[in-house]
């Protein structure tokens, strides 16, 4: 594992925890060279998924680009990197017990958009406005009143 601080090739493992749930082991890792420590976190990788695009091309499935849209989603809100973790977690282990090979950027959307509204509500609004397209404020003001119900 490189040191993200000096790149030495040479770490430690310091400790080792379960987090979201048991999917991921965090490590807490010490560099031999600059004595720097940084967590990182690891996952079995089990997800096979086609995605079908809007264009009906068939890409594989890419963990980063669902990851990226909920950072995006998620920026200056209150979600340590522990939290985060667990709810791109959730999301993978909802895609995969859909138990298909193939699953479309549509469903992919609304299942984010399902644990986006659960886990934080600013970030929500924030991918659904640009999942969803809104075409005009009133439309938006529409989703947004859908809080008070």
């Amino acid at each position: 594992m490189l040191c993200p601080f000096c790149n030495n090739t040479d770490t430690k493992v310091v400790d080792s925890r379960d987090a979201s749930d048991g999917k991921v082991t965090r490590r807490r890792r010490e560099c031999l060279k600059c004595n720097a420590r940084f967590s990182t976190y690891e996952e079995v990788e089990l997800l096979r998924l086609t995605v079908l695009k809007k264009d009906g091309r068939k890409v594989d499935y890419d963990k980063s680009k669902i990851e990226s849209g909920m950072r995006k989603a998620l920026e200056k809100r209150p979600v340590s990197e522990d939290k985060f973790a667990k709810l791109i977690g959730d999301v993978e282990y909802c895609l995969k017990s859909l138990e298909k090979a193939e699953v479309s950027t549509r469903e992919i959307g609304r299942l984010i958009l399902k644990k986006l509204r659960e886990f934080d509500e600013v970030a929500y609004v924030r991918f659904a406005s640009v999942y969803k397209s809104f075409g005009s404020i009133e439309s938006f003001k529409k989703e947004l009143d859908t809080f008070d119900k």
